[in-house]
């Protein structure tokens, strides 16, 4: 278990912020791993999800960011001219804004759990300018059950990495699967507000 774990804690977090800022570098192997060393007496349990959890916040942070500064409104025009294929139109943009408004920190915890969603949903919670505070504090509950899990994962299994990619690749898979054949059907279907 060389490599990566040979940085220790600072490894956990760099990796942890990759993997939010540049996806699909797996927290399921970063931290599942780490859980392997955790119940090898290599690393603490506590502080490798705390660790793995603060890398999460700053790589959302970054996306976060992105979507804070262009802001939704600047979306108007690539919604006018993509809304084929981004499914949507410009009411359906106005929608998400008033839901944000609503239940975005939930969704921004909830989406923390998701293997597609987890960097993704900070675009949104960006451009819909979810205050600085409100999408820190989800971000880092939601982290940090989802950390915890792995961690776990990872220590009750204490094996090897191709146990926990046993566990975890399929799962992973089929997600992916059925958000690709969602989407096809999305847009096979979808039609304008003007034509329904």
């Amino acid at each position: 278990m060389g490599g990566w774990l040979d940085w220790g804690y600072l490894g956990v977090f760099l990796l942890m912020v990759l993997e939010n800022v540049i996806p699909p570098v797996p927290s399921e192997v970063i931290m599942g791993v780490g859980g392997i060393a955790a119940g090898q007496g290599k690393m603490d349990f506590a502080l490798l999800v705390a660790v793995g959890t603060f890398g999460c916040v700053v790589g959302n942070l970054f996306w976060w960011e992105v979507g804070r500064r262009y802001g939704y409104q600047r979306l108007k025009p690539m919604v006018d001219r993509w809304g084929r294929w981004l499914t949507m139109e410009w009411e359906d943009v106005e929608k998400l804004r008033r839901f944000f408004d609503r239940w975005g920190g939930v969704t921004v915890f909830v989406f923390r759990f998701m293997p597609l969603g987890r960097t993704v949903i900070s675009i949104p919670a960006g451009l819909m300018h979810m205050p600085f505070w409100r999408f820190v504090i989800y971000t880092t509950a939601g982290s940090l059950v989802w950390n915890a899990i792995l961690v776990g994962v990872g220590f009750w299994l204490g094996t090897t990495f191709e146990t926990i990619d046993h566990w975890i690749a399929p799962g992973v898979t089929a997600i992916v699967m059925l958000a690709l054949a969602g989407y096809v059907w999305r847009v096979a279907t979808w039609k304008p507000r003007a034509k329904r």
